[in-house]
């Protein structure tokens, strides 16, 4: 069971920022009267992308609408909106933030906020909707590469909805499974679809990734792995023609370049993404964890302080401050500013946004601040507020550990 929910976890991290790729290219393979709705050739779903790259759901769901009813019957109109109602969902209840994933600890965590029952029922009647739109066409013709591409981006939004929000781990696998076949489907039909490599240049990476053991776990259930090839797939598809493609390539290529500690390609990638998705401050806070990862801890300093400027001004459409505060805090410690470290944490606890396990985090942090800085009952009240919260953490078992030993800076 834990090797499928490693697989699961690993798949579902491309999934963070952006729904799998949802635009494409008319092949020749298929219906040649038929132009998927794209953001290339349709100029309300391009509106509606600008908004959804930009966190600025509600504005990209009804621009996804309008060019929905004006294309009743094309299944990648109704993924645009599934994507729209998926995503907005998910980030609402706090799945979109990729410092929660460092650890296969987010497999039980808790969502920030319940799922509203509404949403499950509309990424339903969408997730059937464009199903059945798909499958209409493949009974016509079962090599329709635009028909295959577009069940296998909807089977990726509901296996992402599936295990982020509701954690069915290994329902969840099965519809990644099932995306990834339709898209090696449609490579193998017509090899410049490179639309479809995001999603498969993703598994590749990720199932080359594996241990042994996982590896064996995901060859029963058919999927191999190539961790190049999986990079080289996402880079063909990061500089692709089709903009939902491209961000889409970008977004996972530099979460992948992060996992490899490729940090001089990821920050370039995402240095990019900032350009084209500026009021977006989960990219920008991005940047700044890949410059305190690459070890420019001065540099990340300032980019995360840049962050929260922005969401003082209102530079960015929406804004968690526990976000970019916390990985604060993180790079401050880091360079032995303690003091303002805690200034960091207690701004990242004191958010009215913040979810428990962030605000413990970040308590914990400020009590290992003041140990450092050797003022223990200080130190001792934050691990006891801590434990308080919920006994049962990661979080919890450290404060108790330093409430017994003080914490010592490594």
């Amino acid at each position: 069971m834990r090797s499928y929910q490693r697989l699961l976890s690993l798949l579902s991290l491309c999934c963070l920022w952006a729904a799998a790729v949802l635009c494409g290219a008319a092949a020749a393979l298929g219906d040649p009267a038929y132009v998927p709705t794209r953001a290339d050739n349709d100029a309300t779903t391009r509106r509606g992308y600008d908004h959804f790259y930009n966190l600025e759901y509600d504005k990209a769901i009804r621009e996804f609408e309008a060019a929905q009813q004006a294309h009743p019957d094309d299944p990648f109109a109704v993924n645009h909106t599934l994507a729209g109602v998926t995503f907005k969902e998910l980030y609402r209840v706090g799945a979109l933030n990729t410092e929660a994933y460092a650890s296969d600890n987010f497999l039980t965590r808790k969502l920030a906020a319940p799922l509203d029952p509404k949403v499950r029922d509309r990424v339903k009647q969408l997730t059937d909707q464009a199903l059945a739109l798909s499958q209409a066409r493949l009974d016509k013709n079962p090599n329709d590469v635009d028909a295959l591409y577009a069940r296998g981006v909807t089977r990726g939004l509901r296996a992402t909805y599936m295990g982020l929000a509701e954690k069915q781990w290994f329902a969840a696998l099965r519809g990644t499974v099932g995306a990834r076949h339709d898209h090696e489907r449609v490579l193998e039909l017509d090899p410049q679809y490179t639309d479809a490599k995001v999603v498969v240049g993703t598994h590749l990476y990720v199932v080359g990734s594996l241990n042994w053991p996982t590896r064996v776990a995901a060859s029963i259930v058919g999927i191999s792995g190539n961790k190049q090839k999986g990079l080289d797939y996402l880079r063909q598809a990061s500089t692709g023609a089709h903009m939902e493609v491209a961000e889409d390539g970008q977004i996972i290529l530099a979460l992948f370049l992060r996992r490899e500690q490729k940090y001089d390609e990821a920050l370039q990638v995402v240095a990019r993404m900032q350009t084209e998705m500026p009021r977006n401050f989960l990219v920008a806070t991005e940047y700044a964890h890949l410059l305190n990862a690459a070890g420019h801890g001065q540099d990340a300093i300032a980019a995360y302080r840049k962050v929260l400027a922005g969401c003082r001004s209102n530079a960015y459409s929406s804004c968690r401050v526990e976000v970019p505060a916390y990985g604060l805090g993180e790079a401050l410690r880091g360079q032995r500013q303690y003091q303002a470290a805690i200034e960091a944490y207690e701004m990242a606890a004191g958010s009215p946004t913040v979810d428990p396990e962030l605000k413990q985090k970040a308590t914990l942090g400020v009590g290992q601040m003041y140990d450092v800085l050797q003022q223990r009952d200080t130190a001792l009240a934050k691990y006891r507020a801590v434990v308080a919260a919920n006994s049962t953490t990661g979080s919890a078992d450290l404060a108790r550990r330093y409430m017994k030993e003080a914490y010592k800076s490594p």
